[in-house]
């Protein structure tokens, strides 16, 4: 019952009006006082609350001459006014959201941060959503995994490039990163790259690793980063053509490159 009177809390009601009507949802045409008996508002409270649950429509008031009593309206007519209520009011602010959203500005070359796991991934999936002439990525498997459906929808109308990691069957516009030690070591960070139409772009480990990304339009940013999976895909392109060899050599001078 807490999690109900909560949830009623968050759609706009007070906790004495939740607590009222779910109290005369199971017990109708009753009295104040045993409305306030079985919901526990105070008695000095009680008719102030059913009296605005009353202007609301959400309680009906019987009066006779012997006593007067309280019910609720049936809860198939309580949802409907509040799922009417909500939709009006979400189609409200968007329509407002949206029109602040395209108003013409000055654009604002930022860099920001965005923390945790499911914000990380439907900013993703919306930003995929938005996609219009191409999309750039670089992600291993379990980013991928979250946003497999999204990355093929979009794939059927505009190209989808890049390069995974232990992703089995991603696009065929997408490359393979070959299998190294460095990237079998259980220690190496899991990251990912989203890039949309060279416009916006997210970027950071993996949310299984890290619950945090960075989002930017900085076209710096974005150029050296698409540039990045562009270098990653070139690559391994290359070593799939030539010998084992040439892979041991990069492994070496990557080493020495970053001194590991």
């Amino acid at each position: 019952m807490d999690a109900l009177i909560a949830q009623l809390k968050e759609l706009g009601f007070t906790e004495y009006e939740a607590k009222a009507y779910t109290a005369l949802v199971q017990n109708s045409h009753v009295s104040a006082y045993q409305v306030s008996k079985n919901s526990g508002i105070p008695r000095a409270r009680i008719y102030d609350i059913l009296g605005v649950l009353v202007e609301k429509g959400l309680v009906l008031k019987e009066e006779t001459t012997d006593q007067t009593t309280y019910s609720s309206i049936p809860v198939a007519v309580f949802l409907q006014q509040i799922q009417q209520r909500w939709q009006s009011s979400f189609t409200s602010i968007s329509t407002q959201l949206e029109k602040l959203e395209t108003k013409e500005q000055e654009v604002e070359h930022k860099v920001v941060m965005l923390k945790g796991k499911q914000a990380i991934v439907n900013y993703c999936q919306s930003l995929i959503k938005k996609a219009k002439k191409k999309v750039i990525l670089s992600m291993w498997e379990d980013m991928y995994d979250a946003l497999r459906e999204d990355i093929h929808q979009v794939a059927k109308h505009i190209p989808v490039h890049g390069i995974t990691l232990y992703v089995e069957d991603n696009e065929a516009s997408i490359d393979q990163h070959r299998i190294t030690q460095y990237t079998r070591k259980a220690s190496t960070p899991h990251w990912f790259i989203l890039s949309v139409d060279g416009q916006e772009m997210i970027y950071g480990h993996s949310p299984s690793n890290q619950e945090m990304a960075f989002i930017t339009n900085d076209p710096v940013h974005i150029y050296l980063l698409e540039d990045y999976i562009w270098h990653d895909v070139l690559v391994n392109r290359l070593l799939k053509r030539d010998d084992k060899g040439l892979e041991e050599w990069i492994t070496k001078e990557r080493k020495a490159f970053f001194v590991e």
